[in-house]
């Protein structure tokens, strides 16, 4: 059984975008008191374009992921899986909310 240690919830967005992507990552760190990463305006590892990550425990993922189905705001969400296997957290160990996007994985090994 893979041990999973927790999840990342990446809001992809674009540049015309970004202060409603921040707003959103934003109320998610304040509402549920998840860690928020820094907006990038720009593809970063093998997200495929601007992004911010927000770290969520195993307890409050469930939680988190319902909120997002109701408030994402148009918003494809990437979440994965922290077990220790990059690949399988980006190809196996996934949820996409909203369309999914092709992912650079060769960024990954």
């Amino acid at each position: 059984m893979t041990t999973i240690t927790g999840y990342h919830a990446h809001v992809y967005y674009d540049p015309a975008q970004k202060a409603d992507a921040q707003r959103l990552c934003e109320t998610l760190r304040d509402h549920f008191g998840i860690p928020m990463g820094r907006m990038h305006d720009a593809a970063v590892g093998p997200h495929p374009r601007g992004s911010c990550q927000l770290t969520v425990t195993p307890e409050k993922f469930s939680d988190v992921m319902q909120w997002l189905v109701v408030n994402r705001n148009g918003f494809t969400i990437f979440a994965h899986a922290l077990s220790g296997d990059e690949i399988k957290d980006h190809t196996d160990h996934v949820i996409w909310l909203g369309p999914s996007e092709p992912l650079d994985l060769s960024k990954l090994r």
